[in-house]
């Protein structure tokens, strides 16, 4: 079974993050490819660009914009196609550039990924 970790790219890379994955859309700011030490950078699991714009970090619309973002993860199968190429990992670092411990979409795929 994977184990989905999350944390933000800008945190030190330490030796259990195990696969590390980019999941926003859009490269983080001030990150270098060096220094992020992805094995992946995987956009298919982001959400859309209508939705990241339409959600613009507000805490207040993060109910909605987690319900949309499920909602086109299961429409596209991302999340599945996903898991299913993750499942012979032990540990996936799931890796966002959002600042709000609380209310990002990492948190919104990392739970829907342990239900795959």
């Amino acid at each position: 079974m994977t184990v989905y970790l999350l944390k933000r790219i800008y945190e030190d890379v330490e030796d259990d993050d195990g696969y590390r994955v980019l999941v926003d859309r859009l490269w983080p700011r001030g990150v270098s490819k060096e220094r992020a030490e992805l094995d992946e950078w995987c956009t298919d699991v982001a959400p859309s660009t209508e939705l990241r714009t339409w959600f613009g970090h507000r805490p207040e619309r993060f109910d909605e914009f987690a319900a949309r973002y499920r909602v086109e993860l299961e429409t596209s199968g991302a999340a599945a196609k996903f898991a299913k190429r993750m499942s012979g990992k032990t540990t996936v670092t799931l890796l966002i550039a959002a600042k709000d411990p609380v209310n990002n979409h990492g948190l919104v795929l990392q739970e829907m990924l342990k239900h795959l």
